[in-house]
């Protein structure tokens, strides 16, 4: 009764300044009390950290907090109120002096160093490109900073020390808003501390008991504030919700000093007149009270309109709160539904972060060895190269501009690496060998759609009113994602074409209630719908949730697979003959069965059948609407090569209460260990243990006992076959075991909501794409997911290692994809669309020239055919690339040179120069001149043109028929050859 009590309490007090709750939800509900008497009130995020604690794992908890209390110490009203769970009460809060800022002016001077050092010392984190909040990136006369308050990252343009502009920018795109601003009021990203200040806490987070993987300001930070930062609630007149009373028993437990402290606080007492309402039909409800004073909360007239009160008399205050109370006189009722905040992630602008040692893919060569850029001097002219290292030492400069034709090379999780021969030859007819077998699949792929394009599709209509109750009953509230899916699909079903629908979505997003809806359409229209799945595991769960969801309905669902016993299939093959049975979930046995009335076939993870078992599913194919659904994402201009054959549809939201997975980097110890597994089977969970060598895992498995004897462990690796595997995971489902121990194949498909902690061992020997997809095993269902980074000696990791694993540690957001995950799993995505038994050709030449190649044989067929195939040579002795006093790093060097080097016109090029002017300041000659460079090559592309060279001032072009054309320059000068060649292609252009 948190509500009632808030109300009646701060009616009458208004000394509270701090209120402590139970959680996020109460805090919500006592902050919604506060705003409609009036109050302006402050809400602190949920921080559920203990003393020690790695504070990356809580960065966007942190980030939340110090924005808050930030505004609440700059407000001087004396009617604002703090709310706070009782968790983040017992963490140091900072003090008000902690916030100092400072102002930005347009011509104010900004002494470059000095600031620089300011912003580390109030705890900016230096970085190449900025994209999150807390960030700063210093270019020359460029300074990109996010600070933690503002929605949009800031740019301040130098000129000397004078500053010239202030803007806003975007980090997706890092291009500047244009609108200028004439100051601007920076915040700390952590606590505004000075040089002393800094090193007195460094000293005692040197200190502190932690076995945290990084020991500084942003990990330990908070935990020292101690005496000198910290608020203590005695500063606040602070009062405890009876919740969060309650509350204290249980935070006794693990964290006795701080429930001593906050034991002495006084709480609000339980409401003596009003109480909480909800009813479930608000016009019936009110009807029965219309004596009593009746208030309605509503933030527009439609949600009046639809409630229908109209003889009733009524007094409606426009607001948007959410406070549902009543006494024996009046009635408060809000008609407000809680907003949902969207948890959706960006991908970032650096995409490809090629480093040393990558293996790519050459369209030319094959698979070579990543080494750097270079740059080389030949007769007076200096270029950019990437040079790549082939079998036996050969190398290979590949000039920049040409930077399209190579790309990482992403081949079978786990499967190992050869490296090609440089020299055309054999990589060549390996290519040849792909390309006809993808021209068969693209053939297979576009004569299926057009067969299903020639049929008559069974019509399904529904009524909306029908849909709309379905969807009341899924217990929760649908993601703007599903509801345009499913609308998709329902228009499919009228529109009297077949269906032949591909739908991608992580695992958890909702790609099952997706396909129930359209079974639900499916079967009130009279017709029959399966269910495939490639895994008796993912059968029995799909089985429990279609049989849940329509039980209500009559609609009889059944099991097919090889655990069913002969008798009951004898039945279920009658019962699906006789049109008896409505739905029929099963694995590849059911692409044999005979149907009475099929309509919709529904197909999961369809890229784990095998070929011939898709053949089977022609059988269906000619008369039925198809939906198949995949874990993975399919690139995007795959994507538009498939839509003019199949329809494609994204679930990129997800759900409203999915929790992000807290992550751990820690070093590998029996402590630690014992401490994730017991806290997970505390709450009845299991656990993941993710070790990836088969020989040692029989070891591994026996260390774990010996930690905890009674331990129940099942082992699964890749060469357990597959009936055992199978058995054993619905057992692991059921119950029977604490832990799986198994190499990294649970890394796609496996969905057990029941497991919400993972350990991975030896996790800095695992890719970046590999340890994200691992951590998405966990926190699927509405639990609070655990991930455990495990490392030997942290001392002993490369540069590289730790970094991967500290942003993978701060950056838990769902579907944060960490961008090359994402793109990892993009490519893969593709890879699945047409079979596993494609993983010879795809390990020879990767998965994304595979796709490219897959995607050029389907427009072939299709009669599109790719204009950027054709290659230009330019051999102008001019010194042409991107300077690195403009700008330093190397990956973002790269990153230009790969999105110029794909450019397909003159406006793309110009695009990106306006955007690096705005990013770096004023380019130099070098740098403009490759500008000019690649420009000339798109030119020479759209004319046919196969060569431009020069000797001195004498400039060839020679054109596909052999046609030469001979031009003079002024003089021997870059800028004059760069001219004279630009004139002759723009009059021709």
């Amino acid at each position: 009764m948190l509500q009632a009590a808030c109300y009646e309490f701060l009616q009458t007090k208004n000394d509270l300044q701090l209120l402590g709750v139970k959680g996020e939800k109460e805090a919500f509900l006592a902050s919604e009390v506060a705003l409609l008497l009036g109050k302006k009130s402050y809400v602190l995020p949920d921080l559920r950290a203990n003393r020690g604690d790695d504070l990356l794992s809580f960065h966007e908890e942190i980030v939340e907090l110090l924005r808050v209390l930030q505004a609440f110490y700059k407000d001087n009203s004396t009617k604002k109120i703090l709310i706070a769970p009782l968790r983040t009460l017992l963490t140091p809060l900072p003090k008000a002096e902690l916030f100092n800022t400072l102002s930005l002016e347009f011509g104010m001077r900004l002494h470059l160093e000095h600031f620089k050092e300011q912003m580390f010392y109030w705890g900016y984190l230096a970085v190449d490109v900025v994209q999150d909040k807390g960030e700063i990136s210093v270019r020359g006369d460029i300074i990109d900073i996010f600070p933690p308050d503002s929605e949009k990252a800031l740019r301040l343009s130098l000129f000397d020390d004078e500053v010239e502009s202030i803007r806003f920018f975007d980090c997706e795109s890092q291009k500047s808003a244009k609108e200028e601003l004439e100051s601007y009021t920076l915040f700390p990203a952590l606590f505004a501390l000075d040089e002393e200040r800094h090193t007195l806490m460094q000293k005692r987070i040197d200190s502190l008991k932690s076995d945290s993987f990084t020991k500084d300001v942003h990990s330990l930070g908070l935990w020292v504030l101690g005496e000198s930062g910290a608020v203590y609630t005695e500063t606040f007149k602070t009062y405890l919700s009876m919740d969060a009373v309650a509350e204290l028993e249980e935070i006794a437990l693990f964290d006795e000093d701080g429930a001593k402290s906050l034991q002495s606080l006084p709480s609000i007492p339980e409401a003596k007149s009003y109480r909480e309402i909800a009813p479930s039909n608000i016009k019936t409800f009110l009807e029965l009270h219309h004596t009593k004073k009746i208030t309605l909360l509503a933030k527009n007239e439609v949600l009046l309109r639809i409630v229908d009160i109209e003889p009733l008399h009524v007094k409606w205050i426009q607001s948007e709160r959410i406070v549902n109370i009543m006494n024996a006189e009046e009635i408060i009722l809000s008609l407000n539904k809680p907003s949902t905040k969207i948890k959706r992630k960006r991908a970032n602008i650096v995409l490809d972060e090629l480093k040393n040692g990558d293996y790519v893919v050459h369209e030319h060569y094959g698979i070579g060895i990543f080494k750097g850029l270079t740059q080389v001097t030949v007769l007076g002219a200096t270029k950019d190269f990437v040079l790549i290292e082939y079998l036996g030492d050969d190398k290979l400069l590949l000039p920049v501009e040409n930077l399209h034709v190579i790309d990482r090379y992403i081949g079978e999780s786990g499967g190992l690496v050869s490296v090609d021969r440089l020299g055309k030859g054999s990589f060549q007819k390996l290519k040849a060998k792909t390309r006809e077998r993808l021209l068969e699949i693209a053939s297979e792929i576009i004569a299926i759609a057009a067969k299903r394009e020639m049929v008559d599709g069974l019509s399904i209509a529904m009524e909306q009113g029908e849909m709309a109750l379905f969807e009341a009953d899924a217990g929760f509230t649908y993601t703007e994602d599903q509801k345009r899916v499913i609308g998709e699909i329902l228009s499919d079903f009228k529109s009297g074409k077949m269906m032949d629908r591909l739908l991608s979505g992580d695992v958890g997003f909702g790609k099952t209630e997706v396909a129930m809806n359209a079974i639900f359409a499916t079967v009130r229209n009279g017709f029959q719908a399966i269910l495939i799945a490639p895994t008796t595991l993912l059968c029995s769960q799909h089985f429990k949730s279609l049989s849940t969801r329509f039980a209500k309905y009559n609609i009889k669902v059944a099991q097919l697979d090889r655990f069913t016993s002969p008798a009951q299939k004898q039945v279920i093959l009658k019962e699906l003959k006789s049109g008896e049975l409505h739905v029929c979930v099963g694995t590849h046995s059911l692409f044999e069965v005979e149907l009475h009335n099929p309509a919709l076939v529904v197909v999961d993870e369809e890229h784990k059948f095998g070929v011939k078992q898709k053949e089977k599913l022609k059988n269906f194919r000619e008369n039925v609407h198809i939906l198949s659904m995949s874990a993975t994402p399919i690139p995007r201009s795959l994507n538009m090569a498939l839509s003019s054959i199949k329809q494609y549809s994204q679930l990129l939201t997800p759900p409203n209460d999915r929790e992000d997975v807290r992550t751990f980097v820690k070093e590998y110890d029996e402590k630690v260990i014992k401490e994730a597994i017991i806290r997970e089977m505390r709450r009845g969970g299991q656990i993941f243990f993710v070790h990836n060598r088969i020989a040692t895992i029989e070891a591994k498995r026996k260390e774990l006992l010996s930690m905890m004897p009674n331990l129940r462990i099942l082992t699964l690796h890749s060469e357990i076959s597959a009936a055992i595997t199978e058995k054993e995971m619905l057992h692991f489902e059921e119950k029977a075991y604490d832990v799986l121990l198994s190499t990294s194949i649970i890394e796609s498909g496996i969905h057990i909501p029941n497991v919400n902690t993972i350990l991975i061992d030896s996790a800095d020997h695992f890719g970046m794409a590999d340890l994200h997809q691992l951590r998405g095993r966990v926190g699927r269902s509405k639990r609070q997911g655990f991930c455990y980074f495990l490392v030997k000696d942290k001392e002993e990791l490369s540069e590289s290692a730790k970094k991967r694993l500290i942003a993978l540690e701060s950056n838990s957001y769902l579907g944060s994809g960490s961008i090359l995950a994402y793109h990892d799993l993009e490519i893969r995505g593709g890879g699945n669309l047409v079979g596993e038994a494609q993983s010879g050709h795809i390990k020879n030449i990767g998965y994304s020239l595979y796709l490219k190649m897959l995607e050029d044989a389907i427009n072939s067929l299709l009669g599109k055919t790719p204009i950027a195939s054709r290659e230009v040579e330019i051999k102008l002795s001019i010194s042409a690339f991107i300077s690195d006093n403009d700008i330093a790093e190397d990956r973002v060097r790269l990153e230009l040179y790969r999105r110029l080097s794909r450019c397909g016109s003159v406006h793309d090029v110009l695009e990106i120069e306006e955007e690096m002017v705005d990013r770096f300041g004023k380019l130099d000659v070098s740098t403009k001149q490759f500008l000019q460079l690649i420009e000339i090559k798109i030119l020479a592309t759209q004319q046919n043109i196969v060569l431009i060279s020069n000797y001195g001032q004498n400039i060839t072009i020679k054109y596909e028929d052999e046609k030469k054309i001979m031009l003079q320059s002024r003089s021997r000068d870059d800028d004059d050859i760069i001219a004279t060649v630009l004139m002759h292609l723009r009059i021709k252009a």
